[in-house]
């Protein structure tokens, strides 16, 4: 894929399974040409490398103490390459942007290893905090890592007896990640137990697992579910494949499902939008550096524009699925319900270096939802509020479901009766 650009909308997750995810879903976004820039060969011209006349006094500083390391380090002969990779690194730490990084080749290699959505691992969508470890975002539904007892907001802070709290996101993945069959021991913090002495201790069985990018089904009551775990090439064609059987039923309602929904493409997140919304209403706004705004409005053509609708969201609800969920909040389309979502507003450009030399993610622009709002670090609060607790997960019970089931009822002017029966 050298000479390409890849433009994320997403958090910068992981699945725990072989392969990382952006709120992703996938390595995410448009591909457009790139053309050959920058300093990254032996000529002068930047195109075939070398540093160009008019940066070779800012960058003498740079070569002076490339080669008094090469002279005097003790412990030589020096690795060029990662010496490369650092200097990479560190430029684009200096601009003190959480989403605009170098990635090694090994750690891209993991990034864009497996599409196919089968994976082996522990099934958790995952994201780096500096300093602290991997926050659990979102175990997949029926992974290893929800059998183990993982929720989300839990901090991975060790792997099989390995501190992570001081390796990069990445580096810690490929600790926990493995083949099937195999057991991985993960100790945790748990969220709100920030003063416990000791963390949990989960030995959790690493398998293959595949995941659906879209789920639908419908509930008793006559209620349609349809449930969006990313944003990939195929989610906008499965969502209308799910809606057609569904719509077909003639449901009182819908419930979106876009809890532990990390995002994938732009033009899906728009595509899916578009089946909510009619033709020309704006979905959200892209403000780049310069100064230049893009707006997308929905598609048109939509299968449930009109059919009652309750969106659930939670704090890992993430980029493009808050950008759908912000449309139909903006647009007064629907109810939202559930908890606030994760604040990811801003968009990156992946570029792979020639020569397999990693990649390096440039956050480009940020987003805001119809209304001009910007969701980065806030995230989107829903209409109705209603917290998932520890002891929910425990009971099997979804009191944000039953909540977004009786919406839909008492819209259709039903009554929450033995047609819908709330686990217990």
């Amino acid at each position: 894929m050298n000479g390409f650009v890849r433009t994320s909308l997403t958090l910068m997750l992981v699945a725990l399974t072989g392969m990382v995810i952006f709120v992703g879903g996938f390595i995410v976004g448009h591909y457009t040409a790139n053309p050959a820039s920058g300093l990254d060969g032996p000529a002068s011209d930047g195109a075939s490398g070398g540093t160009p006349a008019e940066l070779r006094a800012l960058f003498a500083p740079f070569w002076e103490a490339w080669n008094f390391a090469h002279d005097e380090y003790v412990d030589q002969p020096l690795d060029d390459v990662k010496l490369m990779q650092g200097a990479i690194a560190g430029m684009l730490n200096a601009l003190g942007d959480q989403h605009t990084s170098y990635i090694p080749p090994d750690e891209y290699m993991l990034i864009s290893a497996d599409q196919s959505g089968q994976f082996e691992g522990i099934g958790a969508y995952v994201e780096g905090v500096e300093g602290v470890g991997l926050r659990i975002v979102s175990p997949f539904p029926g992974s290893p890592a929800e059998a183990a007892g993982l929720l989300p907001g839990d901090m991975i802070v060790a792997v099989d007896g390995t501190d992570v709290t001081g390796l990069t996101e990445l580096e810690a993945v490929r600790l926990v990640r493995g083949p099937a069959g195999s057991t991985v021991r993960l100790d945790i913090q748990r969220a709100g137990d920030a003063g416990a002495s000791e963390a949990l201790s989960f030995d959790v069985v690493r398998a293959r697992i595949t995941v659906a990018s879209v789920e639908g089904k419908l509930l008793e009551g006559n209620i349609a579910y349809v449930k969006i775990n990313d944003f990939g090439e195929h989610t906008a064609q499965e969502l209308k494949d799910t809606l057609r059987s569904l719509l077909d039923a003639d449901p009182a309602g819908l419930v979106l499902d876009l809890r532990g929904n990390p995002g994938g493409l732009l033009d899906t997140a728009i595509e899916v939008s578009s089946q909510f919304l009619p033709r020309g209403t704006l979905v959200m706004k892209e403000q780049f550096g310069d100064g230049r705004q893009i707006e997308y409005d929905a598609q048109g053509s939509g299968l449930a524009t009109a059919i009652p609708l309750v969106v659930l969201i939670n704090q890992g609800s993430a980029s493009a699925a808050e950008i759908v969920a912000g449309a139909i909040q903006d647009q007064a389309r629907g109810t939202l319900v559930g908890e606030t979502s994760f604040g990811k507003g801003s968009v990156q450009n992946w570029h792979q270096l020639r020569g397999d030399n990693g990649a390096v993610r440039v956050t480009i622009a940020r987003w805001y939802t119809p209304d001009g709002r910007s969701i980065h670090e806030q995230g989107i609060t829903p209409d109705v509020t209603v917290p998932l607790t520890e002891d929910d997960h425990t009971a099997g019970r979804d009191p944000q479901l039953d909540a977004a089931v009786q919406q839909l009822l008492a819209a259709a002017g039903a009554q929450l009766s033995a047609a819908w029966q709330p686990a217990n």
